[in-house]
């Protein structure tokens, strides 16, 4: 509808056309009654039969009969062949095989020299070498054994000699400081000088003192106010896309009267006014600061996300 201006509701956005409604007229479905997949349900489905498993069956293979890889050959002895060559390789000897004179020798133990060629070697031997006589050397310092203890509480284990005991009064110090006081007082001659005329900021301690009676204390009298504080009647309202949020209601949409484009006025040049060219017109953005919160906040963490975090995400 044009408003005044020349400009329709269309223009003033941005859009080319309005938006089409697809489903309007069709009838509601709840989402809990509908199927998941109405296809599955009608007309035939793919029926495989099963799957097959491995075995000696003709059932587990894909062919209706056994195949073989040779058909009508000649069955062979392979003892037979073997016999054959064996007898062909010892056509090739040209004496008798070759039998040593006596059998191999086994050792009777571990470092035993039986069964060798060169028999035991004397470097190897296990004999021992003979060896000088041992002379054990003198005998060392006989001195007393170490005294135990680590010096705290245990006597005699310094080198030199124990210290003496000597007696300590408990109370030596305060006794001491008693009669050096006594020893003082006792060479003070007369009572310590005082002077009269000590400095002082005004001729009595308490400036403010005063020999007559006060006067009673006056109550202060509570206006009683006239008027009382203004209070709202309901807390103020967020802008949700509409006028709710405003004092008066939103006015009726009255139809704008049909007007005749005023014709253009022949002004002179210098009375021109400069009109910039129309640019690309811009759709509707959403702001950022709502879109940091559908982000930070979304139908999976809304019960545990805290307010902190949210206002973390978007300020």
């Amino acid at each position: 509808m044009p408003i005044e201006g020349g400009k329709t509701d269309m223009e003033r956005i941005g859009l080319f056309s309005e938006m089409e409604y697809i489903t309007v007229g069709d009838k509601y479905v709840s989402p809990f009654n509908r199927p998941f997949n109405e296809a599955a349900s009608k007309n035939r489905q793919i029926l495989p039969g099963g799957t097959k498993e491995m075995s000696n069956l003709q059932a587990g293979y894909f062919d209706p009969q056994f195949a073989r890889i040779f058909e009508g050959e000649g069955y062979v002895n392979l003892n037979q062949v073997r016999r054959r060559h064996m007898m062909e390789e010892a056509k090739k000897n040209l004496a008798k095989a070759f039998i040593p004179s006596s059998g191999d020798k086994k050792p009777c133990g571990l470092g035993s020299y039986y069964g060798t060629i060169g028999g035991p070697v004397p470097s190897f031997s296990a004999q021992a070498k003979p060896r000088e006589q041992y002379m054990p050397p003198g005998k060392n310092l006989y001195t007393n054994p170490g005294k135990k203890g680590t010096g705290y509480g245990y006597a005699n284990i310094t080198i030199g000699k124990q210290f003496s005991h000597s007696s300590d009064l408990y109370d030596a110090a305060r006794q001491n400081f008693k009669k050096e006081n006594e020893e003082h007082h006792r060479l003070l001659k007369g009572a310590p000088f005082k002077l009269n005329l000590y400095p002082r900021d005004y001729f009595d301690t308490n400036p403010y003192f005063t020999e007559k009676p006060l006067p009673p204390i006056k109550k202060e009298e509570k206006k009683e106010s006239l008027f009382s504080p203004f209070k709202p009647s309901s807390p103020g309202k967020k802008p949700g896309g509409m006028k709710a949020g405003t004092f008066e209601s939103y006015p009726s949409h009255s139809t704008d009267p049909y007007m005749l484009k005023p014709g253009k006025e022949v002004s002179k040049k210098d009375d021109k006014v400069f009109h910039p060219p129309s640019g690309p017109k811009s759709r509707p953005v959403e702001s950022i600061m709502s879109l940091n919160v559908k982000r930070a906040l979304n139908m999976k963490n809304y019960k545990t996300a805290s307010l902190a975090t949210a206002r973390h995400v978007t300020f």
